[in-house]
């Protein structure tokens, strides 16, 4: 599933083809995504500038003169420049087409992404009112992390997975992270000093801008807006690694499900 990386990734293809450009109009062959898609999206965008991206966790917003897009790509989304006129494909459900004859176009196989058009402030949207910091700002620190778990029994990975404690970490990041700051995924996040809750904020901070610096991980599906794969996944230390040699000291990197989810960690290293 396309984690903060490969949103922000996304972002930074679109950016610069989308920005000031007017949105011409909107093709929708597929409505039934993960919410419906507004029968009238056409209408409601169809002549509006696009003033600005941002991004909020793991969603896109679109920033438009009367509104705003708000774009999740779900499991397997995502958003590609293309040419107006070339051909639609299977599972390419949305097109944006814009003033310059670029086309934003939605492809995804499973159809748990979303796009939604709202108005007033988007951050009030029930789907962002409730998200934790940024992982990359200034509200996000150890001594946030470490408050935030005081009396906390959960596996530390499961919290810093949950997105109303810290958003866009997701799987692959979240063990990465806890590898480079030599901390088991299993322990109790309330069971973890101030000292070493920083070390692990350090370690996400380090984690994410190299995963962006590289353009994501590409695992199945996930392609930035211009098409192009990530590459952090040939960087990853113990994600995927079951049964090889840690890099660190040698230790087999082992793989444990934790809220039913894939755990890699090296034994000698983490505790």
């Amino acid at each position: 599933m396309p984690e903060l990386p490969e949103v922000e990734t996304t972002l930074q293809g679109l950016a610069p083809v989308m920005l000031d450009q007017v949105i011409a109009r909107a093709v929708v062959r597929e409505r039934r995504l993960r919410w419906p898609v507004p029968r009238n999206l056409n209408g409601l965008i169809r002549g509006q500038r696009v003033l600005n991206l941002t991004r909020r966790g793991k969603y896109l917003l679109v920033e438009l003169e009367r509104g705003t897009l708000l774009w999740h790509l779900g499991m397997s989304g995502s958003f590609r420049i293309v040419a107006a006129d070339l051909a639609a494909k299977p599972h390419d459900h949305v097109d944006f087409i814009l003033g310059n004859a670029a086309c934003v176009r939605f492809n995804d196989p499973r159809r748990f992404g979303s796009i939604h058009y709202l108005r007033g402030d988007p951050l009030q949207h029930p789907l962002l009112a409730r998200l934790g910091p940024e992982p990359l700002g200034a509200d996000f620190s150890g001594e946030y992390l470490w408050r935030s778990a005081r009396g906390r029994r959960v596996a530390i990975k499961a919290f810093l997975m949950n997105s109303h404690v810290v958003v866009g970490i997701g799987n692959i990041y979240a063990n990465e992270a806890l590898f480079m700051a030599g901390i088991h995924p299993a322990r109790a996040a309330g069971r973890i000093a101030l000292p070493r809750m920083q070390r692990l904020v350090d370690s996400v901070r380090l984690v994410l801008n190299a995963a962006i610096a590289k353009g994501g991980t590409t695992l199945r599906d996930f392609s930035s807006g211009t098409g192009q794969p990530g590459y952090f996944q040939q960087a990853l230390q113990v994600y995927g690694r079951v049964g090889e040699a840690c890099g660190r000291c040698g230790t087999r990197v082992r793989l444990k499900q934790l809220g039913q989810r894939a755990t890699y960690y090296c034994p000698g290293c983490q505790r």
